[in-house]
């Protein structure tokens, strides 16, 4: 029993990211305004449709069109339509924020019952004619309310998508594991040929496949879900599908050996440069060019705006879960791969 006490944790673990991670709601957000274009000195009025809101039931709701830190203006008129509609209309200064002819506006809606809700970039301010009686001028916002319960992050187009970070990201760190402890027991087996590390190498390895393999298809239907396609050629499944062939090969290598020895000790070689391969592969050339895929191409990571400390506490412990879970399962493939050579042996004696 004293031995199981890590398998246990890494179920619990991971029972605790399901139920944990499936069941908390997103905050109030905003997924769309119509319309999405104005101009300067011009009175516009904006259907704003939200997410978790409950418009027809806040206190004290407000709507802003902000330009940047400073310069925001308020609506002048707020009327709820429902619990995720509300008509917004405001009075355009005749002034643009800034020298440019073209400036992007964000959305912020703000209440007792829902905090702060915004939509950033939504609307696109272009340059009007004057109205010589609009007196309407930028300002900042103020008096904002800010809602403290604890619900995972809103984000427009991830929206109940981002539940996904809680497997996808946590396979590959579980995958990337178990193929380091399998490049250990290829080193051992180098070292001192023996049954027991060359099973735990291809152990670890097979399980790593399965691992990379489940991320790669959990990656697809979170692609799916935010680019419009489960496959679009970006740079980091391209790689991620090629360092999947690479360990693939690895089994191929092994199959073509009769000798066992010979094939253990050529594969374990292998594995080391194979392992080797996933750094430039996953995280060097992905960074060198143009990705869609958070953290590579300039494309910025999960963090700040998009991870807050609410999904921390569930996707740091999915890591170690996931892991532990992964070791267990190698385990138990050496175990029968042990017992599999032991059979061979007396079968042929």
């Amino acid at each position: 029993m004293k031995n199981m006490w890590w398998k246990l944790l890494g179920a619990a673990l991971i029972l605790y990211t399901l139920i944990g991670g499936m069941t908390i709601p997103l905050k109030p957000g905003l997924a769309d305004i119509i319309p999405t274009a104005i101009k300067t000195g011009e009175k516009a009025e904006f259907l704003v449709i939200g997410y978790n809101t409950n418009f027809e039931q806040s206190e004290g709701l407000t709507a802003w069109l902000k330009a940047d830190s400073i310069r925001s203006i308020e609506a002048i008129k707020v009327v709820p339509q429902s619990a995720t509609e509300l008509v917004a209309t405001f009075l355009l200064p005749n002034d643009m924020p800034n020298a440019n002819s073209f400036h992007p506006l964000t959305v912020v809606v703000n209440s007792k019952a829902d905090g702060i809700c915004v939509l950033p970039g939504q609307v696109a301010l272009q340059k009007g004619v004057i109205d010589t009686l609009n007196t309407s001028q930028w300002s900042s916002i103020k008096s904002l309310h800010r809602k403290t319960d604890f619900n995972f992050p809103y984000r427009n187009i991830l929206v109940e998508t981002i539940r996904n970070i809680f497997y996808h990201v946590p396979l590959w760190f579980a995958m990337a594991m178990v193929f380091f402890i399998g490049v250990i027991y290829s080193i051992l087996n180098l070292r001192n040929p023996l049954v027991k590390y060359d099973a735990n190498a291809v152990a670890f390895t097979e399980i790593g496949v399965l691992l990379g393999v489940l991320g790669t298809i959990t990656g697809a239907i979170w692609a799916k879900n935010t680019w419009g396609q489960y496959w679009s050629w970006d740079i980091k499944q391209n790689m991620s599908a090629i360092a999947i062939m690479v360990y693939l090969a690895y089994f191929v290598l092994r199959g073509s050996f009769d000798d066992r020895e010979k094939s253990a000790r050529i594969s374990a070689v292998y594995n080391i440069f194979a392992f080797a391969s996933l750094i430039p592969l996953l995280v060097i050339i992905p960074r060198m060019t143009e990705s869609l895929h958070p953290g590579n191409g300039g494309n910025p990571g999960m963090g700040g705006e998009d991870l807050d400390h609410t999904m921390k506490y569930f996707l740091y412990p999915a890591f170690i879960g996931w892991t532990l879970l992964a070791v267990w399962m190698s385990n138990i493939r050496a175990r029968f791969l042990i017992l599999k050579d032991k059979m061979m042996l007396k079968f042929n004696q």
